[in-house]
């Protein structure tokens, strides 16, 4: 190895590791603060549907940003967009303080909404610039470095996240919403500035005569990618975002302070385990499924394979919960918790799958872009499972909210046996 390429390999994984940083902050603050607002919001009265409704804008606002976010890093730079979506992230935070406990429902749902929606748009300016950052900083000569890279970044945010889902049910049962926000703000900025200080060269700086035009891929599979990624991400919030939640409240919580306080941290428990527990699977996705061995047709088959299997847990889940017909019974309780975990892990390589896929998939001078529509068609799915789970649950409960997630499951599935197992397929 030359002084020149050791000198770029250092470049690389410093700047690697300097993005890995800011999003581990950002999706700390990120996880804690849906599970601040959930639980904050269903202890004032909010229903399941207007719990979802807190979500929507979020949810929306990842699509709009997903779609031009990959065309404002080709024209501004990757780093341009990560310190963007950081600095949102401050603000969103700063204005859930303002909240006044004397305004209306109507206006209270409002005013979230429209914060959730800037917080949307901060998580995926983040999001995309570090997912991007990787096809541009992974060693090409390295066999499986690109799929190895990331599994890590992903898998490793996904365990911070978890955290952050235990983080904010205990900042929320400890020093109260408000509280929490002030602190996470002040973190935030303190991380953000640090990373401005610190991140080394490496990153590309953008080009100015990329048109709009080119956000919409003209790749079948990356199309085909995306569809099979908005179903495999709405069969997960489905559950994830108001369902389980609520259901495990109304399970554990005896309706006094003390039973609400103990429910919140056995609720933000599970979350952070879950998530956890699929950020480790997922970090380790590339050797559990042994990657380095497999060309990228036989990915694609791993792809298929495992979605389908990804599909039984949330019908058998359903099956269960339809024969309890809606009594609270311990059994139920241990297996939805054995089941989701289950399901947590086959959706970690799912997710590893994709997110190797579609840095595979993708040209290099258009790596923003395909990233930035592939996680549109990611936020399109999360809309989508955030809205059916409030519906489905106050509609037709547990059940119906977990066959809802098998269907979207086997949706995924349907998509991704449409996948070729070439490079290529540009056109029509």
């Amino acid at each position: 190895m030359t002084a020149a390429s050791d000198l770029a390999r250092r470049n690389a994984l410093g700047a690697y590791a300097a993005v890995t940083a800011a999003y581990w902050a950002f999706m700390l603050t990120d996880g804690a603060l849906r599970m601040l607002v959930l639980l904050h919001f269903h202890t004032l009265g909010f229903s399941p549907v207007q719990l979802a409704y807190l979500f929507l804008l979020y949810e929306f606002m990842g699509i709009v940003t997903n779609l031009s976010a990959g065309w404002i890093a080709a024209r501004f730079g990757l780093t341009s967009t990560l310190y963007a979506g950081l600095l949102l992230q401050i603000v969103a935070l700063a204005a859930l303080t303002q909240l006044d406990p004397g305004w209306t429902m109507a206006v209270s749902v409002a005013f979230v909404m429209l914060v959730q929606g800037a917080s949307g748009v901060a998580k995926d300016l983040a999001k995309m610039s570090a997912k991007s950052a990787v096809k541009v900083l992974a060693p090409a000569e390295e066999q499986g470095a690109l799929f190895r890279w990331v599994a890590a970044l992903t898998g490793s945010k996904n365990a911070v996240k978890g955290l952050g889902f235990l983080l904010g049910a205990a900042l929320l049962a400890t020093i109260g919403f408000q509280g929490a926000m002030v602190g996470m703000a002040a973190v935030l900025a303190a991380i953000l500035a640090a990373v401005v200080l610190l991140m080394p060269a490496g990153l590309p700086r953008g080009k100015k005569k990329v048109k709009f035009a080119e956000v919409f891929s003209k790749n079948r599979n990356v199309n085909r990618l995306s569809a099979a990624r908005m179903f495999l991400f709405g069969a997960r919030d489905v559950w994830f975002v108001v369902g389980i939640p609520i259901y495990f409240y109304g399970v554990l919580s005896d309706g006094t302070p003390e039973g609400n306080r103990a429910a919140f941290f056995l609720i933000g428990s599970f979350m952070a385990v879950w998530i956890i527990g699929y950020g480790i699977v997922q970090g380790f996705a590339p050797r559990l499924l042994r990657a380095r061995d497999k060309g990228l047709a036989q990915t694609v088959g791993m792809a298929r394979f495992w979605v389908g299997i990804l599909t039984l847990v949330p019908a058998a889940l359903a099956a269960a919960a339809f024969f309890a017909g809606g009594a609270v019974e311990t059994w139920l309780t241990v297996l939805l918790v054995a089941g989701l975990l289950l399901f947590g892990a086959v959706f970690a390589l799912n997710s590893a799958l994709h997110s190797y896929l579609i840095l595979a998939f993708s040209e290099g001078d258009r790596v923003t872009m395909d990233v930035g529509f592939y996680y549109m068609s990611n936020a399109a799915g999360r809309l989508l499972g955030t809205l059916l789970s409030g519906l489905s649950f106050q509609a037709g409960g547990l059940p119906l909210c977990l066959a809802t997630a098998a269907a979207m499951a086997a949706a995924s599935w349907l998509c991704a046996g449409r996948l070729a197992r070439q490079r290529g397929l540009s056109g029509a």
